[in-house]
């Protein structure tokens, strides 16, 4: 049994919003598409792999699922949700394939993904008639996807660890940069060759690295590093990942 009728905005809207009516179905799946939208148009405007379409589907189909679990458990003696957990499963693998691996070692759609599940989970919240709740967690998704990132990106410029992609114009030069970096202050954690590069005429690696002099850790983001680095002339090309 859902107890929606705690809810504060059910109760404010009255009774009818608590119950499964064509108004409150209406309600919730309209509830569900606008809040889905926004959120797809916030990850669509960033040009990532699920976007609008993909959020809205997945938030309704979910909204959909919970509504007919509620009805079920009402009217028959089934106390499994059945169909929204196979709805949130559902999403977890959609979610799941949209996580690309690049040539460069970097792992792209994982936030994206983990954002369509996490809608899949504010559909069925609508879908059960916890408007505050679905409210609640909606802004709470939009905080973390639009506000964070620039927190998230200004503390991982101040790490003293990071990870850089890193092509020389030959395989010969990598002693080379590794005196120049620790000249420089910096202590390498580990050094990865890349194998899709074999044939390209280029020595291609991924490379962490820990910031050691008290200088770079108090005065130099990892931009400025990597921008020092990408002067030397056997480096044909070098950024962070």
């Amino acid at each position: 049994m859902f107890f929606t009728n705690v809810d504060p905005i059910a109760r404010t809207l009255g009774s009818w919003a608590s119950e499964i009516t064509i108004y409150s179905i209406i309600l919730r799946l309209l509830l569900s598409l606008v809040l889905s939208a926004i959120i797809g148009c916030e990850r669509s405007n960033k040009r990532h792999s699920a976007g609008l379409r993909t959020f809205i589907l997945a938030s309704l189909g979910s909204t959909v699922a919970m509504i007919a679990d509620s009805y079920l458990i009402q009217t028959t003696q089934d106390t499994m949700p059945m169909l929204s957990a196979a709805s949130v499963i559902g999403v977890a693998v959609i979610a799941t394939s949209s996580i690309l691996y690049s040539s460069k070692s970097q792992i792209k759609g994982l936030t994206t993904a983990t954002g369509l599940w996490t809608s899949s989970v504010v559909g069925l919240a609508l879908g059960a008639g916890f408007y505050t709740t679905a409210l609640v967690g909606f802004l709470a998704i939009l905080f973390c996807l639009s506000v964070l990132p620039n927190l998230e990106k200004y503390l991982k410029d101040r790490s003293n660890h990071f990870e850089v992609h890193l092509e020389l114009t030959d395989r010969y030069r990598l002693q080379d940069f590794i005196a120049t970096i620790r000249k420089l202050g910096l202590l390498i954690d580990d050094i990865e060759s890349n194998p899709a590069y074999a044939n390209s005429g280029l020595a291609v690696y991924s490379i962490s690295l820990t910031i050691t002099k008290a200088e770079l850790k108090k005065y130099q983001s990892h931009k400025e590093i990597v921008t020092a680095l990408s002067t030397l002339d056997y480096v044909s090309f070098i950024e962070e990942i």
